[in-house]
């Protein structure tokens, strides 16, 4: 008890903080690299998981391609990529790492959304004359964003909690505290920047579960049972 009193003191004494980087400074790197990161994954995943799923082809590659970058070590990656591209290059080598942890998430959500439409909504757009690309934007889109926001938010949780190995290969970000509090024994500094990696976490995903509720129309949300086995899908 008295360990978490001490870090929950930590986050909110400045004194307590190390001069070399101050907690709001290690939270906006940590934002930084997160973000970024994600951003980059979704512009890389979400137009090919926009096309398997509206053509129906490619799906089962997606899926090997996918699983196959999750089960990488994201600190042996970082690492691999850091010797690979070379320590004056550490910051992009590291944010390629993150990418190539968020893309497997971003990418099911994005071709499930799709997949979970009712195919006779395509076909009536069809029947009325719409082209490929209209049926896109105006059904497949719409509808399949709340699972892609889904894929969105775990891609996030993922890279959130992943982008304290930064601090690995010299990066900053939250990281820095749980080497450097490992180094000097202070506890309170690595249950400090623990805690505060949670409630990044915790806050980002209530952002995403909001957003992904305001955007699902009430007249398409699927029963309570059938949600959970999309949104498994999606993550």
């Amino acid at each position: 008890m008295n360990a978490l009193l001490d870090a929950i003191a930590w986050i909110f004494t400045p004194d307590l903080w190390p001069g070399s980087l101050p907690l709001p400074e290690g939270i906006a790197q940590h934002l930084a690299f997160s973000f970024g990161s994600v951003v980059i994954a979704a512009v890389i995943a979400v137009p090919i998981g926009w096309l398997i799923g509206h053509t129906g082809k490619g799906r089962d590659g997606a899926v090997a391609i996918a699983g196959a970058a999750r089960s990488i070590p994201p600190l042996g990656l970082v690492v691999f990529l850091v010797l690979v591209i070379g320590v004056l290059f550490k910051t992009e080598a590291a944010v390629a790492a993150f990418v190539i942890l968020a893309i497997p998430s971003i990418l099911a959500g994005a071709y499930a959304g799709f997949e979970a439409i009712d195919r006779s909504v395509i076909d009536g757009g069809r029947a009325v004359g719409m082209t490929e690309w209209q049926i896109l934007w105006r059904i497949e889109v719409p509808l399949g964003l709340p699972l892609l926001i889904g894929g969105l938010r775990s891609a996030t949780l993922q890279v959130v909690a992943t982008v304290t190995i930064a601090a690995y290969v010299g990066l900053g970000g939250l990281g820095f505290y749980f080497l450097q509090g490992i180094q000097t024994r202070n506890f309170a500094e690595v249950i400090g920047a623990s805690l505060t990696v949670v409630a990044l976490a915790l806050v980002l995903d209530g952002i995403f579960a909001l957003l992904q509720r305001l955007i699902t129309p009430t007249g398409v949300r699927a029963p309570k049972r059938q949600r959970r086995v999309l949104v498994r899908a999606a993550t």
